[in-house]
């Protein structure tokens, strides 16, 4: 996980290493030199750390150099199409996170792009600076009805779960916090533990460095259960809103002209790598459940939450912020 955050500091747009082939892994059969795994956001955020532990373990597993690419901008629609025109012979993979709600039609999983694993699964964290006097969500909120125009809060970009879980917020809490979209989860952090936006609904990845160092505080969680690492923060239902649940997850497509049998390796290959203790470590560590199952069981799932969360917001219950 270190070794991903040092990487943030690096350019944006250029192919980063992060794994070489071991001698100890088995070749793949793949079309291209190398793996090239592209994430639609800076570094720093969720989706960036864990791709590169699993970008790690995945080249131990084929044998094949693995390389981490951001490729940040439109909430992640800019790698999505990416991919989605990429030849089998340019060798992506990219990491999809979701829910992902985009107001117009962006390449999907099971349409455009083929679906490979679900990574992980699991909550985010709704923080604010340290040096902010609340120390409730209740009190965030009761002065979020007061003074509606002090208050907006950071995700990594519309449509993202983030996104999805503040605007719920809002529908719950009777408040009209305004959202304020990144690149990434790592710039709004940073944005958030300066002072310059006063909340911030992230991962848990990327901000519990900074909650355990003292410079975030966390408010609340947004799944039913508390974690683990933060057993002192409530969940947003503790706090007052029965009812109220929302997760991120993680997952790994490809471009659909890869042959299926080929992405079938890599499905196996990405099984194991998340079973190792390196990686389950990262995702303990973030308070998410470790993923794995088939390509067929990845696409059913992501199929289910979309289907969920557009029909809150068909319903009117969630509207997205511009």
């Amino acid at each position: 996980m270190k070794f991903a955050i040092r990487c943030g500091a690096m350019l944006l747009g250029f192919a980063l290493p992060v794994a070489a082939a071991s001698a100890a892994g088995t070749k793949l059969d793949w079309p291209a030199k190398q793996i090239t795994w592209v994430v639609g956001f800076v570094p720093g955020g969720t989706a960036d750390v864990l791709t590169r532990i699993a970008a790690q373990e995945l080249a131990r597993k084929t044998g094949l150099n693995v390389i981490v690419e951001n490729r940040p901008g439109a909430s992640g629609a800019i790698a999505l199409q990416l991919i989605a025109r990429s030849k089998a012979g340019d060798g992506y993979l990219l990491t999809v996170p979701g829910p992902l709600i985009y107001p117009t039609p962006q390449p999907e999983i099971g349409r455009e792009l083929a679906p490979v694993m679900l990574m992980a699964q699991g909550p985010m964290v709704i923080v604010g600076p340290a040096s902010d006097a609340r120390d409730s969500l209740q009190d965030v909120l009761a002065d979020a009805r007061r003074r509606p125009e002090a208050w907006s809060y950071g995700s990594s970009g519309n449509g993202t779960s983030q996104n999805l879980a503040g605007e719920l917020l809002n529908q719950y809490a009777g408040t009209r916090i305004v959202h304020v979209p990144y690149k990434g989860g790592g710039q709004a952090v940073a944005d958030v533990a300066g002072g310059q936006i006063p909340l911030a609904i992230l991962g848990s990845a990327p901000v519990m460095p900074q909650i355990k160092a003292g410079t975030l505080k966390a408010y609340a969680v947004t799944t039913p259960y508390r974690l683990d690492s933060l057993p002192g923060v409530p969940t947003v239902e503790e706090s007052g809103f029965k009812g109220y649940a929302a997760s991120q997850w993680f997952s790994v497509a490809a471009s659909k002209a890869i042959p299926g049998e080929q992405l079938d390796l890599i499905n196996t290959a990405l099984r194991a790598a998340v079973a190792t203790p390196e990686f389950k470590a990262a995702v303990d560590n973030a308070g998410m459940i470790t993923g794995g199952g088939s390509r067929d069981e990845l696409l059913k799932f992501i199929q289910a939450d979309n289907a969920k969360w557009k029909a809150l917001i068909d319903s009117g219950a969630v509207k997205l912020a511009n």
